[in-house]
């Protein structure tokens, strides 16, 4: 089983949509696959089917239940903010040796889409970030960035950080903003001149991960 990690280069640029179209397309061409999203802030226990883990579930065609949840997020917490504030909030903490572990132990599929927490560089205890989680797991990353104003900036920065890393980047997603300065293949025309042959896929505002345009070729080389 191969796994990929999708990370962002910020909170609230897509990841989960793009796991959620991951998982459609693989089912889609009869591959195995489970997703995980293991650390999940300001989730909603009255309305857990809304929250990222609910929304990978029902695309992995699993009921939306609270044992399932903790199957694929186990460390949960109430407050939308930085998972290791988050956890001390609650009078508990993040294992980095168990979160790792707890990624290793599912196997006998095709693909293992482990879905990030914010951006590359949000801390997950005192010492660690989710920078540090990827470089553990020597798993290859789908960044996905936006397209509004600033991204440039922010994608680059994260790119850095990747590549001074040496992990290895599948490829770049830049997911349409909805307030964007110019088109979103004009900042994927921009970004591809400073990542050197990583490929750029551009997917557009859709509604539904069906009718996103096929991310597979990003992540097949690596299945």
């Amino acid at each position: 089983m191969k796994k990929i990690f999708i990370t962002a280069s910020g909170t609230e640029i897509g990841k989960t949509f793009v796991t959620q179209t991951l998982i459609h397309q693989l089912r889609k061409s009869n591959r195995s696959v489970r997703a995980l999203k293991p650390v999940l802030t300001g989730i909603d226990k009255d309305n857990e089917s809304s929250s990222d883990a609910g929304l990978l579930l029902n695309a992995l065609g699993l009921d939306v239940c609270s044992e399932n949840i903790s199957s694929i997020s186990p460390w949960c917490f109430k407050q939308p903010i930085s998972p290791d504030l988050a956890a001390v909030h609650e009078g508990t903490s993040i294992a980095f040796k168990d979160l790792l572990a707890f990624c290793e132990m599912h196997d006998e599929l095709d693909a293992l889409l482990i879905e990030g927490i914010g951006g590359i560089m949000v801390p997950l205890d005192e010492t660690h970030t989710v920078l540090d989680w990827i470089i553990a797991l020597r798993a290859p990353v789908l960044l996905i960035v936006g397209s509004y104003l600033g991204t440039l900036s922010h994608t680059l920065t994260a790119l850095g950080m990747l590549k001074a890393t040496s992990v290895p980047i599948a490829g770049i997603i830049v997911n349409e903003s909805s307030n964007q300065p110019v088109s979103a293949q004009e900042t994927a025309d921009i970004i591809s001149r400073f990542s050197h042959n990583i490929p750029i896929r551009v997917l557009p505002r859709v509604n539904k991960p069906e009718d996103a345009p096929d991310l597979l070729p990003l992540i097949n080389p690596y299945l």
